[in-house]
């Protein structure tokens, strides 16, 4: 299997295992910053050099073998999943993607098809109710995750734990999980712990929020999106997140986490 989703600067300086949705396009900038001194030209996703990435085949041999001998510090970057799960709803499901379509082509008709999901018209600019679909984008998510139907789950809404574990089964060990609601702290962390050929300064860097625009802008707070069955349905798919990375479950308006991320629980319980 090896490491999906796994990302390594060329100096080999730290390994971070994206998890998407949670700040990974502002983290792959400052890995290629702190080795080239410059941000990537455009969006981290596309850069075919300047950072190793499991996605290319010439990388794979050197990623291996560092995260196998635990060479560099490794890290991951999590999200509360009620904010996660929603901006997936407003940037995947009903934005216009950076290529000027849907996402994932036939994705969307057949969420309008067959949950009854409206996402704002042709251009994703229109009025719509928003908590009806969203809610109804739940049913969808969670028939994706727990049967596979009416496709596999999406990267983009798939739980966190799923994407953070496989780097541990396959021979991974995180030196470091922090949440993206106190992201400075974490990276700040990160970049203590290693030694880059060029110093970042955390201050000046920009938020490289690539899904931002794509649709349209939530209209509500985060909690009005979640009745009693909303709340449920998060629970039977995030479970594990709320667990292990300590968001607060009962209380959706609340994003920040509640108590501390132990990483050894984390190691024992993803790595069964």
């Amino acid at each position: 299997m090896g490491f999906p989703g796994t990302w390594m600067t060329e100096s080999e300086s730290m390994v971070y295992r994206v998890v998407p949705k949670c700040a990974c396009s502002t983290i792959g900038q400052i890995m290629y910053f702190s080795d080239h001194g410059e941000f990537f030209d455009g969006d981290i996703h596309d850069a075919t050099d300047g950072l190793h990435k499991w996605a290319r085949d010439e990388s794979q041999p050197l990623i291996k073998a560092n995260v196998r001998t635990h060479t560099s510090y490794a890290f991951t970057c999590v999200r509360n999943p009620y904010t996660r799960i929603l901006s997936s709803f407003f940037d995947k499901i009903c934005g216009i993607q950076r290529n000027g379509k849907r996402y994932r082509g036939k994705l969307v008709p057949l969420l309008i098809q067959k949950y009854g999901i409206e996402v704002g018209g042709e251009d994703g600019k229109q009025e719509f109710d928003q908590i009806k679909s969203f809610r109804r984008f739940l049913l969808f998510t969670r028939d994706t995750i727990r049967w596979k139907r009416p496709m596999e789950p999406d990267i983009h809404w798939s739980s966190m734990s799923g994407h953070v574990s496989t780097f541990i089964v396959n021979g991974g060990t995180y030196d470091k999980i922090f949440w993206t609601e106190s992201f400075n702290d974490g990276m700040a962390d990160v970049l203590k712990a290693t030694k880059t050929p060029n110093k970042v300064d955390l201050k000046k860097i920009p938020r490289f929020n690539e899904s931002e625009g794509h649709g349209p802008k939530r209209a509500h707070p985060v909690e009005d999106y979640f009745d009693d069955l909303s709340m449920h349905l998060v629970k039977e798919i995030y479970h594990r997140d709320f667990e292990l990375f300590k968001y607060d479950f009962d209380d959706p308006s609340n994003k920040m986490p509640i108590g501390e991320i132990d990483l050894d629980e984390v190691h024992a319980k993803l790595g069964e």
